[in-house]
């Protein structure tokens, strides 16, 4: 429907010329309808920079550049048919800077027939440039909280949520929409919820702060239900003279579990020292237990009483296998690592697995790519594994599945944050899940610790799980357990992968082949704190023919040695009071006398000493060891000078 056309006021020139010196100082002018400039007031002198002589006479859209918001026919168009027209456009001052204007412009008829357009122009550049700074600032605050980590959460004093961030969308698992306009109570599990409106009622009544300035760490709730710990902030403001609370919300649970796991990883160790310390102890005890009872038993005749000592030293030798696993869960036993394909030393354990299952229980091995090379002793690596399948025998008394799968990893940044102890590189995953009963998340979390078993009393140590967190944990590895209950069990080793060449076969033990122990006549120098074990050392040397020394530190040795040139092996315990070990005695000695033989023996069992090279050539015995093992050793390095 076309415009309804509007017979514009009739003005005569002095009406216009009155009209414009009464408003000459307003920012107003007159053009004929054509654009023609017939009018110029000193207001836009001002505004414009161009005086009226200059003025005058110009085409207005020419002189000011005028850039209109629509297309400059439809205001022609809505002057014709409504008389006026009002908006922002942009003129061009005469220095070349645009200004904003607020335009409004009447449409009159001048006596020759002629239309004159009224113009009054207010400059806006300000406002705008407020504006634009304003959205500019808004714009910058909105780019920050939607990266921004912490989630933001604006309320009103009656606890309706006004603003809801990206943040704050993916943390509590909803969208903005969803809960803007209803209570922020919502986000909270009960008691926070029925208690949360008092909180802030209590606070605007007496102005009592209980949590506003303060963090806190209090629970939320997703819209699924789920509930997590937070750390919140409030802080207050008042906007249009109603108070409103700010509260950033910072989800807590990734820290919690690392402070959890990093608590376990102190305890794991304290417990490791400890029993690292008692195996220690109870490893002497042995020493002298097994050593006199084995002496006994070569001068005793065959029957009962030789049966009676046998029963004697295999539970000696049990008790050697439990200081063991102790050492081995206090990172302290013995270890002979060399290089490996775990792919072809996991596959060459199938047999073994499948004799320990029962025949409902399917097993099998999957090797995920090649390369799985790494630094690593091969029997304790058979023992770890040989537990953690015994532990998935017993979680499927009805039988089920034992999957073992092996494969190459990269441990990066962001999953060593998540397990203080953990170094990050690439590595070799053993996996073995089981479909048994699983483990609620206590038991899993106790599940390493030395002792604690789920299972009847005598029907098993609690040692095994144990043992294997201490030996991967010794190889530079890293052993995580995953466990559902009525869903089964997963047990993931990581030992570091190597580069390696050609691997070497390893040797084969030798055997000499005879009952009779080897002999000699040299000079051994016997180094051992503990008289009782002391003894049993030079007791058993001396009845192999050698000439013993003995001294219970190693402050005497230097003297003795000056005393006896002829010593052609040194003895020495590791661990020993009065300021100086085996190892820096062992050192000194070198020095003085470069050829002589090092044998290293501890209830510790560091395995490093003679490995490292930090004595080249020694070699090391662990307590408590047999008179074979002792006399073995001793002609080895003997032999070898």
């Amino acid at each position: 429907m076309p415009h309804r056309l509007v017979s514009p006021r009739t003005a005569s020139p002095q009406e216009l010329d009155a009209m414009v010196h009464v408003l000459d100082g307003a920012d107003i002018l007159v053009h004929r309808f054509d654009g023609t400039i017939t009018h110029w007031s000193i207001g836009c002198e001002n505004m414009y920079g161009w005086a009226r002589e200059e003025a005058v006479g110009e085409k207005i859209d020419e002189l000011l550049a005028t850039k209109f918001p629509v297309p400059a026919e439809n205001i022609r168009e809505q002057l014709r048919s409504r008389g006026f027209w009002q908006g922002e456009i942009i003129h061009r001052h005469k220095s070349g800077h645009d200004i904003h204007v607020a335009s409004r412009c009447v449409l009159v008829n001048l006596p020759d027939r002629d239309l004159a357009v009224i113009q009054t122009n207010s400059d806006v550049s300000a406002l705008r440039r407020a504006q634009e700074a304003v959205k500019s600032r808004e714009a910058h605050l909105s780019s920050i909280l939607d990266i921004v980590p912490d989630a933001m959460v604006v309320i009103d004093h009656k606890g309706t949520v006004l603003s809801f961030s990206k943040a704050a969308e993916k943390l509590f698992g909803m969208q903005a929409d969803q809960i803007c306009g209803r209570n922020v109570s919502n986000l909270m599990p009960n008691p926070y919820r029925d208690a949360h409106d008092g909180y802030i009622g209590h606070y605007i009544e007496t102005g009592e702060k209980r949590i506003i300035g303060y963090g806190r760490v209090v629970t939320g709730q997703r819209a699924d239900g789920s509930q997590f710990p937070m750390e919140l902030h409030v802080g207050e403001a008042t906007a249009n003279g109603e108070r409103i609370f700010t509260g950033f919300v910072r989800d807590l649970t990734s820290r919690f579990k690392i402070e959890e796991d990093l608590r376990q990883a102190q305890k794991m160790e304290a417990i490791g020292q400890l029993t690292g310390g008692i195996a220690h102890d109870f490893n002497n005890l042995l020493t002298v237990i097994s050593g006199n009872l084995e002496m006994i038993e070569y001068k005793l005749p065959p029957g009962n009483l030789r049966e009676i000592l046998g029963e004697a030293q295999s539970a000696a030798a049990d008790g050697a296998i439990l200081t063991g696993q102790l050492l081995a869960f206090g990172r302290r036993q013995p270890l002979n690592p060399k290089q490996a394909d775990l792919g072809q030393l996991v596959s060459g354990f199938s047999d073994l697995l499948r004799r320990t299952l029962s025949e409902d229980i399917k097993l099998s091995t999957v090797i995920d790519g090649s390369g799985m090379n790494v630094l690593v002793d091969s029997s304790q690596l058979q023992n770890a594994i040989l537990n953690i399948a015994l532990n998935a025998r017993d979680a499927m008394p009805k039988g089920g599945s034992l999957t073992t799968t092996i494969s190459r990893v990269h441990l990066d940044a962001d999953y060593a944050k998540m397990y203080p102890e953990v170094r990050t590189g690439n590595f070799v995953l053993i996996t073995m899940t089981d479909t048994g009963i699983g483990m609620t998340e206590e038991v899993r979390k106790r599940a390493m610790e030395p002792f604690f078993t789920t299972k009847e009393v005598g029907s098993g140590t609690g040692l095994g799980l144990s043992m294997v967190y201490g030996f991967v944990k010794q190889s530079g590895g890293h052993f995580q357990l995953y466990s559902e209950v009525g869903r089964g069990t997963t047990a993931r080793i990581y030992l570091p992968a190597i580069n390696a060449a050609k691997l070497q076969e390893p040797a084969p033990d030798q055997d000499s082949g005879e009952n009779q122990l080897p002999r000699g006549d040299e000079v051994v120098l016997v180094v051992e704190d503990d008289a009782r074990v002391r003894r049993v050392a030079v007791a058993r040397l001396a009845s192999m023919g050698y000439k013993v020394c003995e001294v219970e530190n190693g402050h005497r040795v230097l003297d003795l040695l000056q005393e006896n040139p002829d010593v052609a092996l040194l003895f020495t315990d590791i661990v020993m009071p009065g300021g100086m070990t085996g190892d820096e005695l062992a050192r000194e000695v070198r020095i003085l006398r470069p050829d002589i033989a090092v044998l290293f023996t501890s209830g510790y069992s560091e395995p490093g000493l003679a490995g490292k090279g930090i004595v080249p050539g020694a070699q090391w015995l662990r307590k408590p060891y047999t008179a074979k093992d002792l006399a073995l050793k001793i002609r080895e390095l003997l032999n070898a000078k």
